[in-house]
């Protein structure tokens, strides 16, 4: 598949971070040892991956500007250009040496998402999507699944935790769901899971409490992809209010409905 330079860009960056972080990782497992180690090793590895996307961006895009997860907003010459960017999605899972986190890059322009990377480095899967031209996994063209019925369907979420999140809210939703599903599953970086919504891995997804960088390229996958994506209101404050529900046309509408009446 032949792809825009844009992309060229996105995913020559995201694959470079990748690498540095595939190197990293390798190294977690000799510091369980330590209780303060691995988290710092972590927060190192996270910082140098935000660096490398900055610096191979701004080779390519010297215009636009930034929304970190790290570093903040970095405001470009473009003012209606940015890039968003999780240099680290699943840290506690990288934390933990379980291979399942994301480099995730989109650029929005005008307020709207046109171009999305995420990338896995342990498996060298790279979800990609540019607005108008399809979603893909290494280069094949994917779409979200067909199921209809909530009873067939598996449905990805985020779970609440010490310190995070309204906890009997959860539980209220997470009821709504169960009772109807083949199976929920909780695997801890909401940018693969979008990527597995988008390739039909997954069947639906829902999630509160998320910021810009976790959910801004899955959004063009799931929508490239032929799904829907709104947030818990049906609209499309997704980045404002920090929630959102995606699936097919029919899962989405069934998921949303149910977590409506939680």
């Amino acid at each position: 598949m032949a792809r825009s330079p844009l992309m060229n860009v996105m995913v020559q960056a995201a694959t470079k971070a990748g690498r540095g972080m595939r190197r990293d990782f390798g190294e977690v497992e000799q510091l369980q040892v330590s209780i303060k180690g691995p988290s710092d090793f972590v927060s190192a590895a996270d910082r140098k991956a935000e660096d490398i996307l900055v610096k191979e961006l701004q080779k390519g895009r010297p215009d636009v500007g930034f929304l970190l997860e790290e570093g903040g907003e970095i405001e470009g010459r473009d003012p209606t250009q940015r890039f968003i960017i999780d240099p680290l999605d699943g840290t506690t899972n990288f934390l933990h040496g379980i291979p399942q986190f994301a480099v995730s890059v989109a650029l929005e322009k005008n307020g709207n998402i046109v171009a999305g990377v995420v990338y896995n480095p342990i498996t060298d899967e790279l979800f990609t999507a540019e607005r108008g031209n399809g979603a893909f996994l290494n280069d094949r063209r994917i779409r979200v699944a067909v199921r209809r019925d909530l009873t067939d369907c598996v449905i990805g979420t985020g779970v609440t935790h010490r310190g995070k999140g309204d906890h009997a809210l959860f539980g209220r939703e997470l009821r709504a769901i169960q009772v109807d599903v083949a199976g929920i599953r909780r695997m801890g970086a909401a940018s693969l899971d979008l990527a597995y919504v988008a390739a039909g891995r997954l069947d639906g997804f829902w999630e509160r409490d998320l910021k810009p960088w976790d959910i801004a390229a899955g959004i063009l996958l799931i929508r490239e992809a032929g799904g829907y994506v709104s947030d818990l209101n049906g609209r499309e404050d997704m980045f404002d209010e920090g929630h959102l529900v995606a699936g097919n046309e029919i899962v989405q509408k069934a998921l949303l409905a149910r977590l409506k009446g939680a």
